[in-house]
């Protein structure tokens, strides 16, 4: 049996590429789960979240939007098993919540990822060896600091921790590879929120803009010597809300994200066919890729346009208690072909929300087709109200 390279991580980052050919130019990152869309209510919109009403999950997409969050407080769950058309046991989990402390003072946001590549086995290509069992894993855990600039804008910045495990304490060089080891780092978000209401004949609608620069920081490094991109993006979207009467409305949600990644194949490379060499390409550091991102791509701005991500979005909301929801993702063939509608509904009371995703791949044998995403939430301040009333 050949050794089992680790290499879960880009295939979940360009599921895709099985057909690369000389004019693949995809953007591989360490650290790919932080790309996945963690809960329900972005998942059945086409995975995007940056400009749309706050919610629970505003953690991940905008932390800013905490800052319109009508209750004090909450916390939700969300769980996605990953890639089930490939493996059985890669999962996602992740757990979000916030605190306001008032319109003046602000806010905290806080959340915690925790990504499960499955059971791996290793071996060194000796049918006679005994075959090493490990669990790659991935996790970060990230705090936000929000507040409203004005009536209708609103700023958050946060800090993250990342820590990624390829071999899970099996060190390769035991299985007759190079030496391999946990990486981190560290990063920053930073983003705005803009939302304004329209009053119309049928009630209040609702325009919003949102902007975020997301994973700015450190480069991660499993062998000690070669050093890889997170992926740090650049995310914008917009959102616009639509009453009907009193009880039902519909949200139209676009959003564009670019990888703020260079590429390999690269117009300021001279290494062998455009392409950067394993140590020229180590030795970019973070800044100077964060802006070279943008004008690299070999194919000109032609091809810097197809790394840009495109999701659109509907949804339909009655009396904002019983949500239905659809979308749509789009990636370019040449950098992932990850391509796929998706369909959502969510059950929303004072105290607990309710809300599930599926994707439908629309790409030829695409893993993620059929991926399911659950999303549990509790608002505190419902909670607590409750908890009072009993009291009495």
């Amino acid at each position: 049996m050949k050794k089992i390279l680790i290499s879960l991580a880009a295939l979940v980052c360009a599921v895709s590429m099985s057909a690369q050919d000389g004019t693949m130019n995809p953007l591989i990152t360490s650290m790919p789960s932080l790309s996945i869309a963690p809960d329900a209510r972005a998942a059945g919109q086409g995975d995007l979240g940056v400009a749309t009403q706050a919610d629970l999950n505003s953690q991940y997409w905008n932390p800013a939007k905490y800052a319109y969050m009508s209750s004090k407080g909450g916390i939700n769950a969300s769980y996605t098993p990953w890639l089930r058309k490939l493996v059985g046991d890669i999962d996602l989990a992740y757990i979000a919540g916030y605190y306001n402390f008032g319109d003046l003072a602000g806010g905290l946001g806080a959340s915690f990822t925790y990504f499960s590549m499955g059971d791996v086995a290793l071996t060194n290509g000796d049918p006679n060896a005994t075959p090493i069992n490990v669990r790659p894993n991935e996790w970060s855990l990230d705090l936000s600091y929000y507040r409203k600039l004005h009536e209708y804008v609103s700023m958050a910045v946060a800090v993250r921790f990342m820590y990624s495990d390829l071999n899970n304490g099996a060190n390769s060089s035991t299985m007759g590879g190079s030496e391999m080891y946990p990486a981190w780092t560290m990063a920053a978000d930073i983003s705005l929120y803009y939302r304004q209401p329209i009053e119309l004949p049928m009630g209040t609608s609702h325009f919003a803009l949102g902007f975020t620069l997301k994973n700015l920081g450190g480069k991660m490094t499993y062998d000690k010597v070669t050093n890889n991109f997170i992926p740090a993006s650049m995310n914008i979207g917009a959102s616009y809300e639509l009453p009907f009467d009193k009880f039902n409305s519909l949200t139209f949600n676009v959003e564009a994200n670019k990888l703020m990644v260079p590429s390999r194949k690269s117009k300021y490379a001279d290494g062998e066919n455009g392409e950067y060499s394993q140590e020229a390409y180590s030795e970019l550091t973070s800044p100077k890729g964060w802006f070279q991102s943008f004008a690299d791509a070999p194919g000109g701005a032609k091809e810097e346009f197809q790394e840009v991500r495109w999701g659109a979005g509907l949804e339909y909301s009655y009396n904002k208690q019983f949500f239905a929801r659809a979308g749509y993702s789009y990636e370019n063939f040449y950098k992932g072909n990850r391509n796929y509608i998706t369909v959502g509904a969510g059950f929303h009371l004072s105290i607990v929300s309710l809300d599930v995703a599926y994707c439908i791949g629309l790409a030829a044998s695409n893993p993620l087709d059929q991926t399911m995403r659950f999303t549990l939430g509790f608002d505190l301040a419902g909670i607590k109200d409750l908890v009072d009333n009993r009291k009495k």
